[in-house]
């Protein structure tokens, strides 16, 4: 009887072995996966669109201080490679107030760990506008002229996957 017991400890013991190596492999592989995953994500382009409702009557001075001031610095970061594409639109006509947004400001970033790095860009904006303190008041006067502004990721839906 002991040698019964001994003989099912044992192979209790092996089978404890064996279920915890193929665990351990599943884990390694899942891990493999996600790593694989994760470096293909972070070689895709990540995008975000910006909205701006301006208040009634100052889109156009929106958009003026936008390309004059903004731009400039987007296009900068095109330069650096950290964006692949800036783009503008407006709506061809007008919607409800409450869904209603002036322009989207559609950004590709090169991934989606430069679109989050905190990237300092005083450096480009004191390059760019060495006028400094005409810079920053038209920047504010840029915002004080918007009802809204929000920002949001977008990502590409496959309609033809599974």
């Amino acid at each position: 009887m002991i040698t019964t017991q001994r003989t099912v400890a044992k192979w209790m013991a092996i089978a404890a072995l064996a279920l915890a190596a193929a665990l351990w492999a599943g884990h390694a592989r899942a891990s493999a996966a996600q790593s694989g995953a994760g470096a293909e994500a972070s070689a895709q382009p990540y995008v975000i669109e910006y909205y701006y409702k301006t208040k009634w009557g100052h889109a156009d001075e929106f958009l003026a201080l936008f390309k004059k001031n903004h731009y400039p610095l987007l296009r900068k970061e095109m330069e650096l490679g950290r964006i692949l594409k800036v783009s503008l639109t407006a709506p061809r006509f007008h919607t409800t107030e409450d869904g209603r947004w002036d322009y989207r400001v559609t950004i590709v970033f090169k991934n989606a760990a430069i679109a989050n790095d905190n990237f300092d860009s005083a450096p480009l904006l004191r390059q760019l506008f060495p006028d400094q303190d005409s810079y920053k008041k038209e920047e504010q006067r840029r915002f004080e002229i918007l009802d809204a502004h929000w920002d949001l990721p977008i990502k590409d839906v496959d309609l033809d996957g599974h």
